[in-house]
């Protein structure tokens, strides 16, 4: 960290330029064309070829995951999850409110009916005493989301699921190299999902995976993913033809996809330390603001960790949230807000059953996301840190 006088001296320099600080830039290693060609050369791009391989071998290897697929996206491997559960047309799954649409139409794709639980106060992960209020004899399933990479109470979720023989598939879209009590997120529910969208910590552009835990699901999730057909058992030489099998759909992804994330997976720990030091700066840079009461920084339970998925702050309200929002864009820093609350959704609000979520609705009020990627300077965080508490220092 930046002394003091360093700290100011640049501050007054940064003051008097101009500076464009933008929300998210893909990081490129530099390896992606060599891997891109290679899968040129190889003739092999429809998928499930040798960087397919090598990514899964690196997830499995890393992190212990039982079994994995790449797909084209995390809202693939969250409709992979919701056939897997075998959901049916009345089942309810009970997930937040505040998470990204996909985590909701995956399962009402089956026919779910989506019951909204809240989060905590503290912090926007989903609250187990929640969730326990709204299990009923239809329940199937319960959808976490380990929000900005953060673990949910995975012990009291399981616990739920336990008494109550349910499913949980973890919603581990921001959660890569992330932690409950040491063991890897996406590793504890029966299904995990993640995401390698351009803003993740590991890209692809677009590009998913999910995450198999129970074996029970293991060799239908292989059939599902090559759209309904035993094909990857055909490609292994172990039935002589293969066929329609089940239901499924199109969820493997292009070879290039998997080319462009083994690039990525190559400076894994390189990316991961960049990452978790720009979390670490702004956190250590804004706790004097928080100290004083302005605003509020992530409330990391001890049960978690952090791995650098993004960075967010939370105002006293939404007004000052979009004074703040506007105050920074016009010194040229591009943060933004996040969710809104699924459950008042212009969709989903005549079917929501009338319950209030005030934690979720203060977290969709008041979250700043602030910018964050991988190359990200010294000078812009200091730029960004700078500008917030100018914008608390104005009378």
């Amino acid at each position: 960290m930046l002394c003091n006088y360093d700290y100011f001296r640049k501050a007054l320099m940064l003051n008097k330029m101009s500076m464009e600080v933008v929300f998210n830039k893909p990081f490129i290693t530099g390896r992606e064309t060599h891997h891109l060609a290679q899968v040129a050369m190889s003739g092999k791009l429809s998928g499930n070829g040798n960087d397919t391989r090598l990514c899964h071998s690196f997830f499995e290897k890393r992190f212990g995951f039982r079994k994995v697929f790449l797909t084209t996206s995390c809202t693939d491997a969250l409709e992979m999850a919701a056939i897997l559960c075998d959901i049916q047309p009345g089942d309810e799954v009970i997930m937040p409110s505040y998470t990204f649409v996909s985590s909701a139409n995956a399962f009402m794709l089956r026919g779910a009916r989506i019951r909204f639980a809240d989060t905590y106060s503290e912090y926007p992960n989903i609250d187990p005493e929640a969730v326990k209020q709204l299990i009923t004899p239809k329940t199937k399933a319960i959808l976490v989301v380990h929000y900005a990479g953060v673990a949910c109470d995975m012990d009291a979720i399981m616990d739920l699921a336990r008494h109550h023989n349910l499913l949980v598939v973890e919603d581990a879209a921001h959660a890569i190299d992330s932690y409950y009590k040491g063991k890897p997120l996406g590793s504890i529910g029966h299904l995990g999902a993640f995401s390698f969208h351009e803003t993740k910590n590991i890209i692809s552009g677009e590009g998913g995976m999910l995450v198999i835990n129970d074996e029970r699901f293991l060799k239908r999730a292989e059939i599902i993913w090559e759209k309904g057909t035993d094909r990857a058992a055909f490609s292994r030489g172990e039935v002589n033809k293969y066929g329609w099998k089940d239901i499924g759909s199109s969820f493997l992804p292009a070879e290039i996809i998997a080319a462009l994330l083994y690039a990525q997976i190559e400076r894994f720990d390189e990316i991961q330390t960049l990452r978790k030091n720009i979390w670490n700066y702004y956190y250590n840079n804004l706790k004097p603001l928080e100290e004083t009461g302005l605003i509020s920084l992530p409330d990391v339970p001890e049960w978690a960790t952090i791995n650098g998925n993004m960075f967010f702050m939370l105002t006293k309200d939404r007004e000052e949230r979009m004074r703040l929002l506007s105050f920074l864009k016009e010194k040229g820093i591009y943060a933004v807000f996040h969710y809104l609350p699924l459950h008042s959704s212009d969709f989903f609000s005549p079917k929501h059953d009338g319950r209030v979520l005030p934690n979720t609705g203060h977290f969709s009020d008041c979250i700043i996301r602030l910018p964050f990627y991988n190359e990200m300077k010294e000078e812009e965080m200091l730029f960004v840190v700078d500008s917030i508490k100018r914008f608390y220092q104005e009378p």
